[in-house]
Formats: C-alpha cells, structure tokens, sequence
C-alpha cells in the first residue's frame, strides 16, 4: 500500500497592510523624484536619469525584500550574525573617515565610493544598531529596569555608533539612532524615571554640541526665523516655506512647482517633501503623513502580536527607524526642527538607501507571519 504523500505546509501570508502603505509610499516618492529632477537632469540629456536609479534601487531593494522576508527572523537573533552587522558598520564608519576614502560632499565626508556607486554607511549601521538592541533586550529581560547594570551597558554599541557617525558630520543619523535605540528600551519594559534621566543627559549633551561650533548655532538659530537670515543658514529653509506657500490647498500639479528651477537647494533629497507640498499642497503633503502614520501604526500591530520578544523589538526597531526619520525630516522640511541633512525615506533619491530600507521591511513581514491575528 503506498503511502499518502506529505504535503508542504504552505507559509503564512505577510502583512498587506504594511506591504501596501510602503508601496504607496514607493510610488509617491517615485513621482515626486521625478518632479523634483527633470529639470535639471535635461542638462544629462536625459530628463529620468535619477527616475531610472531609483528604480533600480528599487528593483535590488524588492529582490532584497523578498529575500528577507522569507528568512526565518530568528535567523537575526543569532549573535554571529548581530556582531558582523556590528562591526562591518563600525569598519565602514571608521573608513568613510580617512581622508581619501571616504567621500566628502559640502563638508560632510559621509560616503564611500564602490566604482559608480556610493553609499552612507550610516544607513547600514541604523539596522545593525536596531538588530543589537532587539537581541540584546532579549537577553537582558528584567534587567533592563535597572539603569547602571541593564540599561546603559546596552547603550555602548548605539552610542559608538553615534559617536562615529558624529565625526562626519551628521548629528541627524547620529541622533536618530539614539532616539530609537531609547524607544526599544521603553518597549523593553524601562523604568520611565530612568527614561527622563536619559532624556535629560541626551539634551544637555545635544545643546552643547549644537553650540560648540559657529556653523551649527548659526543653522540652529536660523530655523526660528530663517528669512531674517536669507542670504546665509536661512536660504534653504526660507525657500522651502515658500514651495509651501506657493502650493496652497490642493498644489500646483505635478512638475509645476517652481522651487526645483535652481531656487531650493537639493530638492530631490533632503528637502523633496517642499516639493511634495508645491506640487501637490497641503492635501498632498496630509496624504504622505497619513501613509508614513498608516505604515508605524501597522508595523507596530505586528511587533504587538508577535509570538516572541524578540521579533517584538525587531519589528517596532525598524519600523520606528523608518518613521522617526520621516517625522523628523518632514519637521525640518516645514521649519518646526533645526535644519538637518536627513533624507525621507522612500522619497529621496539614493538607490542604496532605499534598498537596504526595503530589505528592512522584509525583515517585518517576516515577524508579521508569526502574528496571531487576520493579515488583511
């Protein structure tokens, strides 16, 4: 008698919600990179040339994706696997430093060339600052309500980092790994007093760096009112306040915004959400909040019912990673927060970012598969 066969139990279906706002997210950003760059890539000969690499960032980053999220996610609490991500970040850093290798752009040495390519490092060392803290909460459990012994010991990796990234300089990345480094250790289960300590030390440490040089009190100021200081720290931000104007309730239409024409200074990374609010107004710049608000709110539903702590932390860290850097970026963009050179995911031109966020992503739709209740 021949015996049935065994059938393969098929995986369980990712979360399509968060897949569906990234991808909004996605074909929004591509819309506005076009935008934001026909203008001046006609000088190339061709008006899609940063269309075109970002598509191709986009193409490598869904191959990524899929790869990842279809990778058990305890493959990433492995230690080998979180120390190699640890220290190839750290190598990366400390190369884009030496003079000659690293890439310097404005008086920011912040990339490293590979042939025709160039990426942050910074990016690379977000996620291996998030796979650290998921693992290591983990491990630490109920210690973590200790502030001595189990918080700031976790904080050494993440403040390297910081430190690392300082040196570029770029407070923003650097900032933004310590901010989310501190949400995962609240999600941990933290004391809050020990929480606000932190905070407190966080901000003394954050004003005296602002201050400490004549440049970055110059940028700090000139946000409270940057058309006082038009012709210098003011300029960028004063012009995009005027897209913003200029694009009123419901925009100017897409490409008709006139910023881009050699007025606002990089339109297609750090400020492309001014292009955002010209072209397509306060209802269009509403929309992309909503998206980036749908996208957390989603991507923390799926580290709340993750079976384990570990893919809880994983999860909320990347999403968190991800949102902070919109928020903070769109703040920066409407001249609520210092000016800063942080691009807006899925919006700002850079291949490479964009695909190592989305192999991030994939990394949450794997955890999301392990997730208790109905993915719609």
């Amino acid at each position: 008698m021949e015996k049935p066969a065994l059938r393969r139990r098929k995986p369980k279906p990712v979360d399509k919600t968060l897949l569906t706002m990234m991808t909004l997210l996605l074909m929004l950003g591509l819309l506005t990179l076009f935008s934001a760059t026909y203008y001046k890539a006609q000088d190339t000969g061709d008006p899609l040339s940063e269309v075109k690499k970002q598509l191709f960032g986009a193409a490598v980053g869904a191959a990524a994706m899929a790869l990842t999220a279809n990778i058990p996610y305890h493959f990433w609490e492995r230690r080998r696997v979180v120390m190699t991500g640890v220290v190839l970040s750290a190598v990366l850093l400390l190369l884009v430093a030496i003079p000659g290798i690293g890439r310097s752009i404005n008086g920011s040495r912040r990339w490293l060339a590979l042939g025709p390519l160039s990426f942050q490092p910074g990016e690379l060392a977000k996620y291996s600052a998030v796979l650290f803290m998921a693992m290591t909460l983990t491990v630490r459990g109920k210690k973590i309500q200790r502030l001595f012994r189990g918080i700031l010991p976790v904080l050494i990796v993440p403040g390297a980092m910081f430190l690392l990234i300082l040196e570029q300089p770029n407070l923003s990345t650097a900032g933004t790994i310590i901010i989310v480094s501190i949400l995962m250790i609240v999600l941990a289960g933290a004391k809050w007093r020990h929480i606000l300590a932190l905070g407190a030390g966080g901000l003394a440490v954050g004003a005296y760096y602002a201050w400490s040089a004549d440049y970055r009190r110059e940028r700090l100021l000139s946000f409270t009112d940057p058309f006082a200081k038009m012709s210098d720290e003011g300029y960028q931000l004063s012009q995009s306040l005027i897209a913003f104007g200029s694009g009123g309730l419901f925009g100017m239409g897409l490409g008709q915004g006139r910023q881009k024409f050699a007025y606002l200074p990089y339109p297609e990374s750090d400020f492309i959400f001014a292009i955002v609010g010209e072209d397509f107004g306060l209802a269009g710049c509403l929309a992309v909040i909503c998206l980036f608000a749908a996208f957390l709110l989603s991507g923390m539903r799926i580290a709340m019912h993750c079976e384990d702590r570990f893919g809880c932390l994983l999860s909320a860290g990347i999403v968190c990673m991800i949102s902070v850097q919109a928020f903070i970026n769109m703040g920066v963009v409407v001249g609520i927060l210092p000016t800063t050179g942080l691009p807006l995911p899925f919006f700002s031109a850079g291949g490479t970012s964009l695909s190592i966020t989305m192999a991030a992503v994939g990394i949450v739709l794997n955890v999301s598969r392990s997730c208790t209740y109905n993915l719609t």
